[in-house]
């Protein structure tokens, strides 16, 4: 058996499999993907042939599989990550105009800080981010942030190491990190100086989202020239307020007194909204009214 895959849960053997695909390796054979996962071939093989009839895998014709669309489909409904990303996205466009280097959005994960959204320009400063992608807390302007404002436990886990080492300014010890999270939370803003690339700085800003909880983290990646860092924080600022309010108006009592309704998750025209959300309340009121109607809007 292969190591470690012994005592796995079968949720935690397909979750495995998933994550064996990354953005530098989008399309792996089988025998990759039991590598990646560290799974006997035959347990893969079984897994691969379970994800693919779920649609959460797609096989090709050169015999290598791709995860699914089925789960962009499942994460588009969540304002945890994809409905967020549509709330935010005006206001970091409106950040990038501004900065034409690297605006991106990040959330908690683990102990890592997940990439949701990131706008660049061609010329910019080196990044390592990805959407999608992820990076240590510890390690980045967006993750400091995420972690100052994290819960307690989280904070212990993570300043107890062991922490990746990027560069001689990556932080590495407790006290190193415990002293700059009381910086950000003292701040309200992160500045990490060469912590991943001597030539980039990353700069963030805690996104508030109900109930006063930090929800997101927005920042910038730009020179490390050693100019001020105060205009960024001030732009960012004003940009995390604007999707705080956005978040919270998707957040409100929505008709019939559900939550977390469509309309301010979703960009498109106002009659559409309402089209779409009169289809969801008919189907709640009983019958298949939601495909009759979509037939009947495509004919």
């Amino acid at each position: 058996m292969a190591r470690g895959s012994a005592g796995l849960s079968v949720l935690s053997r397909h979750l495995r499999i998933l994550e064996a695909f990354d953005a530098w390796h989008p399309f792996l054979t089988l025998s990759e993907v039991a590598d990646a996962a560290d799974l006997p071939r035959s347990s893969a093989h079984r897994l691969v042939a379970e994800l693919e009839r779920e649609g959460l895998l797609e096989r090709l014709s050169d015999r290598t599989y791709r995860l699914g669309v089925r789960l962009w489909e499942f994460a588009s409904r969540t304002p945890g990550a994809v409905g967020l990303r549509e709330i935010a996205r005006p206001w970091l466009t409106a950040v990038h105009e501004r900065v034409r280097q690297h605006t991106q959005l990040g959330v908690l994960s683990g102990r890592d800080i997940l990439f949701i959204e990131r706008m660049s320009t061609r010329d910019a400063v080196i990044n390592a981010t990805l959407i999608g992608g992820r990076i240590p807390l510890h390690a980045s302007s967006n993750g400091l942030v995420l972690l100052a404002h994290a819960d307690r436990t989280l904070i212990d886990a993570v300043a107890a190491g062991p922490f990746r080492v990027y560069t001689d300014r990556t932080p590495r010890t407790e006290p190193e990190l415990r002293a700059l999270l009381r910086q950000v939370r003292e701040d309200g803003f992160a500045v990490a100086e060469g912590f991943i690339h001597v030539e980039s700085r990353g700069v963030a800003v805690p996104v508030i989202g109900p109930g006063g909880t930090v929800y997101a983290s927005l920042g910038v990646v730009l020179p490390n020239d050693g100019t001020s860092a105060v205009p960024y924080v001030d732009l960012l600022r004003r940009a995390a307020a604007g999707a705080a309010r956005d978040l919270a108006t998707a957040y409100r009592p929505d008709v019939n007194e559900r939550t977390h309704g469509i309309r301010s998750l979703v960009t498109g025209s106002r009659r559409s909204l309402e089209f779409l959300e009169s289809i969801d309340a008919t189907t709640l009121e009983g019958g298949d009214a939601r495909s009759d109607a979509l037939r009947a809007s495509a004919s």
